[in-house]
């Protein structure tokens, strides 16, 4: 029998991905979602509205494995609605779904519960791991991101699981191929020659491929021992600048015109979104992993990249041949 695992709100890009991943290796995937069409045979979709019990809640029993990735967009403007949204949809979730286990005849044996290495103070000095600094910083225009990831790995904290392994996902910006990674923006940036630094460009970015991403994830599925809170993210953070300069030189662009922060604002205000996105630094590393023996696939950018741009030539080539 394959093992079974559980993606609630698992119809996003980092659903998808893991979704597909999964599936490859021998797994039966159910994902919790709002939307139940089958998008293939091989995952099953059943109704849940992230808020109340219902049907889905026979899923967990004897599952292998529960994730949970719901919860409302954050590339958006944080204006009153929307905060409440995307912070109670976190909040509830969680919160039922540990309702839920505690049901359980046969609970789930791990629940690896998402959150954000945002959580980390803005910085420029020495990268954060697992025990580095939480919180908010006075240059910081909206500490919205911070209160909405404490907020949901307190509410995760606070849910009594016996039998029932607890983690804490605090990943970084995921390089991937699908709608909603960064990647295919940035490449599309950099290729109309406007890939130059943002803000300045000093910003540290923390990032993680698709594949090491997903490999982590089983990792910390499979290792019985590890529990509490990892950071999801390659060990070589790099600064904004470092980073659209390594895409420059991936797609030959030896200029891209910079964004500076009034740009930026002006940008996200049409965009719908915010320049927190952007603008904060991130330097975070992934001391738990490390520690725990986890073998990165890509640890720098420039491998990572290629290797995307490989997929990305591959796809079209396969997209034309089968027109």
């Amino acid at each position: 029998m394959k093992p079974r695992l559980v993606l609630a709100g698992g119809s996003g890009f980092l659903g998808r991905v893991l979704s597909d991943y999964f599936c490859e290796h021998g797994w039966e995937v159910v994902v919790l979602t709002r939307s139940p069409r089958n998008r293939s045979g091989e995952v099953r979709r059943v109704l849940w509205d992230g808020e109340t019990s219902g049907e889905w809640t026979h899923e967990l029993e004897g599952a292998r494995a529960l994730i949970n990735l719901a919860g409302v967009s954050v590339n958006c403007r944080y204006h009153l609605q929307n905060r409440k949204r995307i912070l109670d949809s976190r909040l509830h979730s969680t919160q039922v779904l540990g309702d839920a286990i505690a049901r359980c005849g046969n609970p789930p044996e791990v629940w690896l519960n998402s959150s954000t290495a945002t959580i980390y103070k803005h910085t420029f000095g020495p990268a954060w791991n697992e025990s580095g600094e939480v919180g908010y910083t006075a240059e910081a225009k909206d500490q919205f991101s911070v209160e909405v990831a404490c907020a949901w790995e307190e509410t995760f904290n606070a849910v009594q699981t016996s039998a029932t392994r607890k983690v804490i996902l605090r990943s970084a910006m995921v390089l991937g191929l699908g709608r909603n990674s960064v990647f295919p923006m940035l490449r599309t940036l950099v290729r109309l020659g406007l890939g130059g630094s943002m803000a300045g460009g000093r910003q540290f970015v923390s990032w993680i491929h698709q594949l090491d991403f997903c490999r982590s994830v089983e990792w910390l599925i499979e290792r019985r021992d590890l529990a509490g809170t990892f950071n999801l993210a390659a060990p070589n953070p790099l600064t904004n600048a470092e980073m659209m300069r390594t895409f420059r030189a991936l797609y030959k662009r030896p200029f891209g015109l910079p964004a500076s922060r009034w740009m930026l604002e002006i940008g996200a205000f049409f965009l719908r979104t915010e320049t927190e996105l952007i603008v904060k630094s991130r330097r975070v590393i992934p001391g738990r992993l490390l520690e725990s023996g986890f073998v990165f696939r890509f640890p720098e950018m420039e491998n990572a990249l290629r290797d995307l741009e490989s997929w990305t030539t591959e796809t079209s080539k396969s997209a034309v041949t089968s027109s």
